[in-house]
């Protein structure tokens, strides 16, 4: 039996500010029990839910050295879904209204002490792990103390890492003399060759550079960051590293994303019989949003934070040639104030046709997801995406861009081999997206036929996060070998 400790700065159903607290929320359950024991390690933030607080149960606690203070480390748990779970107490650093605060010098502190107190935790909670699995920047500092710990005594030898980049372009990055005092690190951490970046201390880089295994989201992004494109000035780090490099998709949870036993909507369906029970619920949506009533016509769904990195300038710039044609928009988030009104403005000027719901709603999303015909999702970048994967659950075709996890699980359809589980095009281009688009048009109402195989072979694919975790115990168990 092999240990693993999941270290995140965020986690469903506790904490949640983005889709990194849905993986380390959903992942563990998926390993294997009887070759591992999974165990998750959070910050206990004064922001979680009272529910929460309340079922969490006092372990120990001791105080610990950081930033020139002594800190109370607290430690608390809670067994849930099965799997352990430990949250790091301490009033000074998490009391905030949010995980993460404004002010990025303080976010630093934050998570350097709870880098530190992750490792400081062991021998006191009596768990070893064999590997700790650490995620994003906010645990980039765990490999570093990990290699300072090494040479305090022989407990801390021997347990390896692994970190997953969720999204490079948050690095955790600060001046070098501010981020050695906090951290108490000795001067030889920060030179160019590890912690440094740009003369800056960077907290992302010390986590690539010092751990076992890198892992990202998907195995095109973990290309595409060896470019200086996509690389966030970290290229020449992933390119170097490339060998312990490896992209693995993340899942969707398919008891929560389930067409045939969804709640939230109006009518449920399966593969065999979306083609009626699809309609009903674009009806009933069309219905609650004040759209116009027509099964027939393509309904197009957009669940997304409204963002440059999420395209939405492409939207812009086309949306009103694409208004022309016979579709509906229904359109759920928030994000920059220019695409809110921009959607706002097309709800107004295309009433009926145009549905803008600027704020956010789980139980819409789902209505979106299994109303519309398809789903558009032109990134810029995208590390993994959830959406396109929520969208096939529910037989929505995707409209991609073919970058990132984008294009490892959206298949551009092949009229002559018939293959194919959505539409995607391959540059940054407006008119090249509208184009696909038009074109996925033209076989929902041309070619329907054409059109019910590939939402059958979307309804088909397997996402779930049972294929994950298998890739996952392949690479634990190069790096232990078993």
């Amino acid at each position: 039996m092999k240990n693993i400790l999941f270290a995140s700065s965020e986690c469903v159903p506790f904490i949640k500010t983005g889709g990194l607290a849905d993986v380390v929320g959903s992942l563990p359950k998926y390993f294997n029990k009887k070759k591992y024991d999974t165990r998750v390690v959070l910050p206990k933030y004064s922001c979680m839910k009272q529910e929460w607080k309340e079922k969490l149960e006092y372990v120990d606690h001791f105080y610990m050295d950081i930033a020139g203070q002594n800190q109370y480390v607290g430690i608390l748990k809670y067994v849930y879904d099965k799997i352990t779970f430990y949250f790091i107490d301490n009033e000074h650093y998490f009391s905030g209204f949010a995980p993460y605060d404004g002010d990025p010098k303080w976010n630093i502190e934050k998570f350097a002490f709870f880098s530190k107190a992750v490792l400081s935790i062991l021998p006191v909670i009596g768990f070893r792990p064999d590997l700790i699995h650490c995620n994003d920047w906010q645990t980039g500092l765990i490999p570093v103390y990990l290699d300072n710990f090494r040479y305090m005594g022989e407990y801390y030898r021997g347990i390896k890492t692994t970190i997953t980049i969720h999204n490079l372009k948050f690095q955790g990055v600060w001046d070098t003399k501010t981020v050695r005092e906090i951290t108490g690190l000795p001067e030889y951490y920060f030179v160019p060759d590890k912690m440094e970046a740009y003369r800056d201390a960077n907290l992302l880089k010390g986590g690539i550079v010092y751990a076992d295994k890198v892992t990202t989201v998907s195995q095109t992004y973990a290309e595409e960051i060896k470019t200086p494109f996509f690389g966030e000035g970290l290229d020449g780090l992933m390119s170097a590293r490339s060998n312990d490099l490896c992209g693995i998709v993340n899942g969707l949870d398919y008891e929560e994303y389930a067409p045939f036993s969804d709640n939230k909507i109006a009518k449920k369906f399966t593969v065999d019989t979306f083609r009626k029970n699809k309609a009903a619920n674009k009806l009933a949506l069309q219905e609650e949003l004040g759209l116009n009533k027509d099964a027939h016509v393509m309904m197009i769904g957009i669940v997304s934070r409204l963002t440059d990195q999420k395209g939405f300038d492409l939207i812009d710039y086309v949306m009103d040639e694409l208004c022309q044609d016979a579709v509906q928009i229904v359109a759920l988030g928030t994000g920059e104030v220019k695409y809110e009104n921009m959607f706002r403005h097309f709800a107004w000027k295309y009433a009926g046709k145009v549905s803008a719901n600027i704020y956010y709603s789980d139980e819409l999303s789902h209505k979106i997801y299994a109303s519309c015909d398809a789903f558009l999702m032109p990134s810029l970048f995208e590390p993994c995406g959830l959406s396109q994967l929520m969208s096939l659950r529910y037989g929505t075709l995707p409209i991609v861009r073919e970058t990132g996890g984008l294009k490892d699980t959206v298949e551009p359809y092949n009229e002559y081999e018939k293959t194919g589980t959505g539409f995607s095009f391959a540059n940054y281009n407006a008119h090249e997206m509208l184009n696909t688009i038009r074109y996925a048009e033209h076989i929902f109402y041309d070619k329907k036929r054409d059109w019910n195989k590939i939402v059958e072979r979307a309804m088909m694919k397997d996402f779930s996060w049972k294929n994950s975790a298998r890739q996952y115990e392949e690479l634990y168990k190069s790096l232990l070998g078993e």
